[in-house]
């Protein structure tokens, strides 16, 4: 029988680059639901305590946006992202 280790990208998501590449290809993603879970993934590398002190936005208030099927403000997602030490930008296609 074939054994397999446990995946977890955040363990992966050591600084602002590969944080950075990480959101980018979640927002290529048709799923608008991948972005959000990119972003929990990413809170999660970074802890959710120091982002939530970070960010400006209660721990439990955090949990809750980035919580399957939630549909979390543009606020509430460009302070997180802000938080992480990233920023989105558009280009043309």
């Amino acid at each position: 029988m074939t054994q397999f280790t446990h995946f977890d990208a955040a363990d992966y998501l050591d600084n602002e680059e590969t944080i950075a590449a990480y959101l980018t290809e979640a927002l290529e993603d048709p799923d608008p639901d991948m972005f959000i879970i990119a972003v929990k993934t990413v809170a999660r590398a970074r802890g959710m305590t120091q982002l939530a002190k970070d960010s400006g936005l209660g721990r439990e208030s955090l949990y809750k946006a980035l919580s399957p099927g939630a549909k979390p403000r543009y606020e509430t997602i460009m302070k997180v992202v802000r938080a992480l030490g990233v920023k989105l930008h558009a280009e043309a296609l």
